[in-house]
């Protein structure tokens, strides 16, 4: 479970830092001052209008954030109640997870037409596969 805990983690990482691009670009939007300071007049009714791929971003990010609750679970609840016995098969499946979540922001952000779907659901079928493990 070594290996599954490691990439609960990583994924934990990688979920705190895909808030980074569309900060960011909200910093140059805003300008410097306002972003500093309180919010820009009128928000969040008005806001400056930021560009395609930091909303693609913050989107990718709220996809992650949605799906770090049901990977949690399933990671924490395989070590719970079958412990180390199948560590190796649950951590590969971390560990696809993990790798499968970068491509999705990576095709999210930069707008890859016909992957973004495709790419969730391997995510999506890790967790499935993990639980299967665990309760199987």
């Amino acid at each position: 479970m070594d290996t599954a805990f490691l990439y609960l983690t990583l994924s934990g990482v990688l979920t705190v830092l895909l808030w980074t691009p569309y900060i960011v670009a909200r910093l140059f939007v805003w300008g410097p001052l306002t972003f500093l300071g309180n919010y820009p007049k009128g928000f969040p009714a008005e806001e400056p209008t930021p560009p395609l791929w930091a909303q693609r971003a913050k989107r990718a990010h709220l996809n992650m954030v949605e799906t770090m609750p049901a990977f949690i679970a399933v990671i924490v609840g395989a070590n719970y109640l079958i412990g180390d016995s199948a560590g190796l098969v649950i951590g590969a499946w971390a560990q696809v997870f993990f790798y499968v979540r970068i491509a999705h922001a990576v095709v999210y952000i930069l707008a890859i037409p016909g992957l973004r779907t495709p790419i969730y659901l391997v995510s999506w079928a890790a967790i499935l596969m993990i639980a299967r493990e665990a309760l199987f």
